[in-house]
Formats: C-alpha cells, sequence, structure tokens
C-alpha cells in the first residue's frame, strides 16, 4: 500500500542558480534529498508544468514546482491520542497553542509522540494532507501559536501565503543581559561549520530578517517581543545569540548560567532549573485561506514564562540601583 501525495512551491530568489534535488530538499525538509532525487529521475516532479528529470538542473527564481509520489508506508505516521489546545477551528483551518514538550514533527530518533500524530488521531482525513496540514514549525520546547491546514488547497495557500511574508509571526522571549533598545537582526543562516546540529549566522546560509523592540528591562535580562520577516530554524535563537543575548534557558545556545549577584534564592533556583528557551509565540495574524478574512489569534504566556517575568521583575524592584551588564 502507498498513499499518493501533491507537494507545491515556488522557487526562491535566494535559490537561484542551485541545484534541483537541492532547492527542492530545503522546500520540503520533511522528506531525504536522496528520496527527491529519485523522484526527480523516475519523472514525478514539474518545474512550470515541464516533467524535469535531471537533479542537477539550475532552477530559476518565481518557478512553480509540483511533485505528484507514492509516500510508502514505512514514512506513514500513526495517530495518537495526544491532547490538542484547539484555539479555532472550521472546515479549513485549525489554531493550535503548543505546549513546551511537544515536537512537531517525526523525524530522527522520534516518529511517535508528535503533534503530526496527535493530528492525525483528532482529524483523521489529514492523512491524506501533506505532513497532515503542518504549515510552519516551533521547536520542541517553543510555545505558542500554529496554524493547520485541514485541506491541500487551504495549505497550498498558506505555504505560498508563509513564502510571501503575507502572515504576522510575532513572539515573545526573555533574553540574557541589559539591552537598550529594539533593532532588526539582518543576517544570513546556515549549518554550524562545525556543530552539524546547530545553526548559526553564516554568509553562505539563507537570508533571514528578525525584528525585535523592548517591552521589558530587568536588571541582567531583557524582556522582548520579535517579528519573524522569515522563518528559518531556530532563527531568533540563533539571531539573539548572534547579538550576544541569548535566551534564558537555551540548551543550545544560552551558554553557561551566570548568576545575578544579591539575587533571591528562589530567582536563582528557577534559573538553574529553566531548561527551556524562553520563547512563546504569541501571535499569528493571517488571511484565511479559503474565505480571505483577515484573522488575528493572540495565545497566552505559559506559566513557567509567567513566573520567569515576575521573578525578574521582583529582583529588579528589590535592586534598583544594581544594574547588572552581562
Amino acid at each position: 500500500m502507498s498513499q499518493q501525495i501533491e507537494l507545491t512551491g515556488t522557487i526562491a530568489d535566494h535559490q537561484f542558480g542551485q541545484r534541483l534535488d537541492q532547492t527542492l530538499a530545503e522546500m520540503f525538509p520533511d522528506y531525504s534529498r536522496t528520496r527527491i532525487k529519485t523522484w526527480i529521475q523516475e519523472g514525478q516532479v514539474q518545474v512550470n508544468g515541464e516533467v524535469v528529470t535531471t537533479p542537477r538542473v539550475k532552477v530559476v527564481s518565481e518557478q512553480e514546482v509540483v511533485i505528484h509520489a507514492e509516500l510508502e508506508d514505512d514514512l506513514r505516521f500513526e495517530p495518537e491520542d495526544i491532547p490538542l489546545n484547539i484555539l479555532y477551528e472550521d472546515d479549513d483551518i485549525m489554531i493550535i497553542n503548543k505546549p513546551a514538550g511537544l515536537v512537531v514533527h517525526p523525524g530522527a530518533g522520534q516518529q511517535s509522540g508528535t503533534l503530526l500524530n496527535g493530528l492525525l488521531h483528532y482529524c483523521p482525513s489529514l492523512a491524506e494532507v501533506p505532513r497532515a496540514g503542518i504549515v510552519h514549525r516551533l521547536d520542541k520546547d517553543t510555545t505558542g501559536l500554529m496554524v493547520v491546514a485541514k485541506t491541500i488547497p487551504a495549505q497550498t495557500h498558506l505555504v505560498t501565503a508563509l513564502q510571501g511574508r503575507e502572515i504576522v509571526r510575532e513572539y515573545e522571549a526573555v533574553a540574557i543581559g541589559h539591552m537598550t533598545a529594539g533593532g532588526t537582526v539582518d543576517a544570513n543562516i546556515g549549518r554550524h561549520p562545525t556543530q552539524r546540529i546547530q545553526m548559526a549566522v553564516v554568509p553562505s546560509g539563507k537570508p533571514a530578517r528578525t525584528h525585535y523592540r523592548v517591552m521589558e528591562k530587568f536588571r541582567g535580562h531583557t524582556r522582548l517581543r520579535l517579528r519573524l520577516e522569515s522563518g528559518r530554524t531556530h532563527q531568533i535563537r540563533v539571531h539573539m545569540a548572534h547579538l550576544q543575548h541569548p535566551l534564558v534557558g537555551d540548551p543550545v545556545y544560552g551558554g553557561r548560567l551566570k548568576p545575578l549577584r544579591s539575587a533571591e534564592p528562589e530567582l536563582l533556583a528557577f534559573l538553574r532549573h529553566f531548561k527551556r528557551q524562553a520563547l512563546h509565540a504569541v501571535l499569528l495574524r493571517l488571511e484565511h485561506p479559503i474565505t480571505g478574512e483577515v484573522m488575528e489569534f493572540q495565545a497566552p504566556l505559559p506559566d513557567d514564562f509567567v513566573e520567569l517575568v515576575e521573578l525578574l521583575r521582583a529582583d529588579t524592584a528589590a535592586n534598583p540601583n544594581d544594574l547588572v551588564w552581562m
């Protein structure tokens, strides 16, 4: 048994001149480059309506790509009864508030217990939609809003809107260090040159832009509101670390914990045991993929984030003249 799938997308400007198989592997990261190369060679890939069978062919910006392929049983995933916090649902989309600790999509080392498995259980018809309707991802320990498409037309429209920067995604974060003003980070992101499981700011990476503004200043930390123009892996975490202001609790980019002098033991203990990045997708604004209605959703901060802010606020009030430069 196998499942027919359809993947669609548009070649981005920064992909101009790349090999077709490389480009498709970037566009559809759920499938390996080897598998995509096979699909090309088997005539299952169309570029601007023409079948292309050469993986090495160079692509051009704005080309439309369609893949019609068969998904073997070993790439199909099992439904699982996983609780979902659904903030909105209609016939075409769902808006989900993802908790910390929930992986979005099965991958190497984790084939079950993911949001995708939960979606397949909650809405079995999503088995007919690529990636069970998932349009974009959040890291395992990042909380907050995600949109899921319930039909292929809705997914196609949302993916196009995301690529066209028509979907607004805003986040809240707590960064280490005292930041005096907001700004924009415009720096390419790619694989770290030596730590292959990490991302980094590298000249050869993909274009990435993050806007941020200061919401609240603490003694040695800063609460931020951020907006993405692109959606690179670990983008906010990498960009803030690049500014020397990594996010509190980030296990990959945060570095060694630096204790605050004169801080209450409760705050020090909380920071020591805060083992996830302090990052929450707080706002999502989009046009409904079918009706065109502009919709905006907000997700309240999770309890651990709220407690972190309250403890930092109390620490700052208790030490008004002791600014810690970190």
